[in-house]
């Protein structure tokens, strides 16, 4: 085990090195001018031309990217341009909001998929299975963004339950924080819920078709017993990789999600990158996204010999 996780580990390292090489290109093609924005509308020509050389965008392109790489290879992620305060900084104080939502967000997913999904399957055909279906079907046709925005029309401005933005200090307002967390972590949970929850059915189905689960009922085992040792513990290899990959889903939604609902999470940080073209931010924001994606997915692997030791064994 211990040997896997160290192949692995250095397996990310080539990976992030082109993921590096491929978000410098892309953000540095962004039309628009951090210089130009940083000096503001009435800016002259020599003020921009002054931060120009400032940022080091007059070298180039190759010279910026080596520079920037040395930096980031000891940790440095350098200095936004926008207001001067280090990008690690930044993340740090971010990273804890969007650990918190995609928490609940996972939280909300089990609770939703695990159970609707098992009971569609023990009872295919049933009004559970009919409703379960057309749960996953309104799922996949509705944005995140659009679920967002329609939870604060009605739990928000319709209804007053719950706060249509922001993120209230939970020593301060316990009660408003955890308020504040709801209607994100549904809008972000409910999609991946949808596909978890058929994935689900679909592999206990097959399972429950197979011999040994034949075998089990003949012998006489309780049905709890057969669906909790044989059938759902084969059925949940698949459903992992999925899992795997929509936890992906949660982190990347969160995007669009943080910026709808104005939580202060990474994913409204990027967006607010992208608009100011702070490229130093930008790059470490994608750069700190792709390795929580390599890790989920180490995580993922490993998950896999704990469901089953077969796997553990080989």
């Amino acid at each position: 085990m211990g040997k896997y996780i160290i192949r692995r580990v250095l397996q990310m390292i080539p990976a992030l090195f082109l993921v590096s090489v491929a978000v410098f290109l892309i953000i540095h093609n962004i039309p628009g001018d951090p210089a130009q924005i940083v000096a503001g509308p009435n800016a002259t020509e020599e003020q921009i031309a002054a931060l120009t050389r400032q940022f080091g965008f007059d070298k180039p392109l190759k010279i910026q990217y080596v520079t920037w790489l040395k930096n980031a290879a000891s940790g440095d992620m350098g200095y936004s341009y926008i207001n001067n305060y280090p990008v690690n900084d930044m993340i740090k104080q971010r990273v804890p909001a969007t650990l918190e939502l995609a928490v609940a967000a996972a939280v909300i997913v089990l609770l939703i998929s695990v159970p609707l999904g098992i009971f569609a399957a023990l009872k295919p055909g049933s009004f559970i299975d009919f409703s379960s279906t057309i749960f996953s079907a309104l799922s996949f046709a509705v944005p995140g963004f659009w679920l967002a925005i329609i939870l604060i029309m009605i739990f928000s401005l319709k209804l007053g339950w719950l706060p249509p933005s922001g993120r209230p200090l939970f020593s301060e307002q316990p009660v408003e924080h955890l308020k504040s967390l709801i209607m994100p972590a549904f809008a972000l949970a409910i999609g991946v819920s949808a596909k978890i929850a058929r994935y689900l059915r679909s592999s206990m189905l097959e399972v429950l078709d197979q011999d040994y689960t034949r075998t089990a009922r003949s012998k006489g085992l309780y049905e709890k017993t057969i669906i909790g040792r044989h059938v759902l513990p084969n059925a949940l290899i698949p459903v992992i990789t999925v899992m795997g990959l929509q936890v992906g889903d949660l982190l990347s939604g969160a995007i669009i999600v943080e910026s709808v609902f104005a939580w202060p999470g990474i994913g409204r940080l990027t967006v607010q990158a992208i608009s100011w073209r702070d490229y130093s931010l930008l790059q470490a924001d994608v750069l700190y996204i792709v390795l929580a994606f390599m890790v989920i997915n180490l995580i993922t692997d490993l998950a896999y010999g704990f469901v089953d030791p077969r796997i553990r064994y080989s």
